[in-house]
């Protein structure tokens, strides 16, 4: 037998279409209706302005510890947007918009209330154990071919995530069933303190693909034209029976991973500053000042508006009473036998706990 290359029928390819100084490459611009350019900009900015509040109350002690996305915003955008509102959508970062604030604003308040969706939205509460989403979203691309209604499920998880069981699991079952999945990995450089470069001797993420079965493609995660391209020929093939894909979303994590880190202790604040000019809202904001689209006035007109939404969900968050116990109220579509007994019995428990003391004897 003779030694030569083996040839692989999958290929993985790299997609960049905004420039940092807004720049594009109009050969492979997508065409966006200028109102949802808008939308898509405002709904960055809320990302942005949600996380300096979340952050604030935070440190004021009204509110548990958060993760913030900044510097992400358009690795998830990009994905949610490309979805058809009966598609799936597995978070890794939530990146809130208009009501979906108080739902945020609660998870990280510990009210289990948080994590229901608003009706009609098929969206995953946040998973925090790493890559247990990867699982998750893989078995809702099954049902979704076991129906065969035609619909796709997109899926994130970090660089991080690509060293754990759970990811490369989901990816080889996606592959052997041909199933309707579109695995995002938000490469941004650091899982908590670890560094991509120890996650991984691989030259991108993006290639891992091949080794089961699909296409890969490497994408500029602070690029949200691209982010949307990459999505949309990512979903088309997956609703077309084309199988799944992996995207890698090169992106940089600009603030800490969580409240509860410091990341001062690990990375230095060059390796920061030089990811600040790639920032995904300042690329887009000048992307859109460019066709006209926006322009200082309206600019501040969008930021009070969020302004005032965001100070309306703080509000309705801080004015909400859980009941203790509702923990166990959302496990299941129905409450089993067995949870609504442990219910009524915690409930029986509070009531006694908190009522008023008998009358002394006279």
């Amino acid at each position: 037998m003779p030694r030569e290359p083996v040839k692989l029928p999958n290929r993985v390819e790299t997609l960049s279409i905004l420039a940092a100084d807004g720049r594009v490459d109009t050969d492979l611009e997508p065409a966006l209706d200028p109102a949802d350019l808008r939308r898509l900009y405002r709904t960055m900015l809320t990302c942005r302005r949600f996380d300096e509040r979340a952050l604030t109350l935070q440190r004021q002690g009204r509110l548990g510890t958060y993760g913030p996305s900044k510097g992400q915003e358009a690795a998830s955008l990009g994905v949610a947007y490309a979805l058809e509102k009966d598609d799936w959508l597995v978070h890794r970062k939530y990146c809130p918009k208009g009501a979906g604030s108080v739902f945020t604003f609660g998870v990280k308040g510990g009210f289990e209330a948080g994590n229901v969706p608003p009706d009609g939205v098929r969206d995953l509460p946040v998973s925090v154990p790493i890559a247990s989403q990867c699982q998750y979203g893989m078995g809702l691309a099954w049902g979704c071919k076991l129906r065969g209604a035609g619909r796709v499920c997109a899926t994130f998880c970090g660089d991080g995530g690509t060293s754990e069981g759970d990811f490369h699991e989901a990816l080889n079952f996606a592959g052997v069933f041909n199933l309707p999945l579109v695995m995002v990995v938000q490469n941004n450089h650091w899982a908590i303190s670890v560094p991509r470069s120890r996650q991984t001797a691989s030259q991108t993420i993006a290639q891992k693909a091949i080794a089961y079965g699909m296409d890969g493609l490497q994408v500029d995660g602070n690029d949200i034209l691209a982010m949307i391209v990459a999505t949309r020929e990512a979903v088309e093939k997956a609703r077309t029976g084309g199988g799944p894909t992996l995207i890698e979303a090169v992106t940089y994590r600009l603030s800490m991973h969580t409240t509860a880190d410091d990341p001062k202790k690990y990375r230095k604040d060059d390796e920061v500053k030089e990811w600040e000019p790639r920032d995904p809202l300042l690329r887009f904001r000048a992307y859109l000042q460019k066709k006209g689209l926006l322009d200082e006035p309206g600019e501040r007109e969008i930021d009070a508006e969020i302004a005032a939404e965001i100070e309306q969900a703080v509000r309705q968050y801080e004015q909400y009473r859980q009941d203790p116990a509702e923990f166990v109220q959302y496990m299941y579509a129905e409450l089993t036998p067995e949870l609504q007994a442990q219910q009524a019995e915690l409930r029986a428990y509070l009531e006694r706990k908190h009522a008023p003391a008998p009358a002394p004897v006279s």
